[in-house]
């Protein structure tokens, strides 16, 4: 019997809508998963998580079976009917798997583009649109913080004094909304310190807390315990 050989794959495997779905929630992918798996989203993004892993896991099973046919047909293994015959039933694979896939993407983008479509514009976002995760990011900012990239991957985050990490499309929302400024006199190798703008200093000082906001059974998606679940 052949046998091919294992393949490793990431937990979540890319898709094409990726960048999308981290813009328009403010966390990577990772971090929209775990807050998932938290119970920590609420209805809108709970479905948008749901939705996008089920088309990580399409593309999981399109790259598997892609994976393989390349295998088979690579002139590794000996030609005999044995071989064409898993060339053939791995090619039907790979059309059902490219099918579920097909399905599951436009079920994702549906969601995605009904979040895209809600969602404010960054430049008219006033501070009664402030999210529960957003202020809690600003908080953490105004204690110091640094935006950092990567020398291997480039890959961008943001890294307060406390400790706390501000994925990068939550750190870009902020700085959109002119909440927060960073230094580009810094190489971003070593990190340029981010500092809060007036307008952000105003939103931290004058925010109140709305008395029902300690009963709201939902909390926003990455919301810490002791932040408010929206500013007012």
């Amino acid at each position: 019997m052949l046998s091919l050989p294992s393949t490793t794959q990431p937990a979540n495997a890319p898709t094409g809508i990726d960048h999308r779905v981290a813009t328009v929630t403010g966390h990577d992918i990772d971090s929209l998963w775990a807050y998932h798996d938290r119970g920590l989203l609420d209805e809108p993004l709970r479905r948008l998580a749901e939705a996008h892993r089920a088309l990580s896991d399409a593309e999981r099973g399109v790259t598997f079976n892609l994976t393989r046919l390349q295998r088979l047909a690579s002139g590794d293994l000996p030609f005999d009917q044995a071989l064409f015959t898993r060339i053939e039933r791995t090619v039907g694979q790979l059309k059902d798997a490219t099918a579920t896939r097909d399905i599951r993407q436009d079920h994702a983008l549906a969601v995605l583009e009904a979040l895209e479509a809600a969602a404010p514009a960054p430049a008219t976002r006033q501070r009664a649109d402030l999210l529960a995760h957003e202020f809690a990011a600003l908080l953490a900012i105004s204690q110091g913080a640094k935006l950092h990239q990567h020398l291997q991957t480039g890959r961008m985050s943001v890294v307060t004094a406390s400790g706390v990490r501000v994925a990068h499309p939550l750190y870009q929302r902020l700085e959109d909304a002119r909440l927060v400024v960073r230094d580009t006199s810094h190489p971003l190798h070593a990190g340029q310190p981010i500092s809060l703008t007036d307008t952000g200093r105003t939103t931290l000082t004058g925010a109140t807390r709305s008395p029902a906001a300690t009963v709201t059974p939902a909390p926003r998606a990455g919301s810490w315990p002791a932040t408010p679940a929206r500013s007012r």
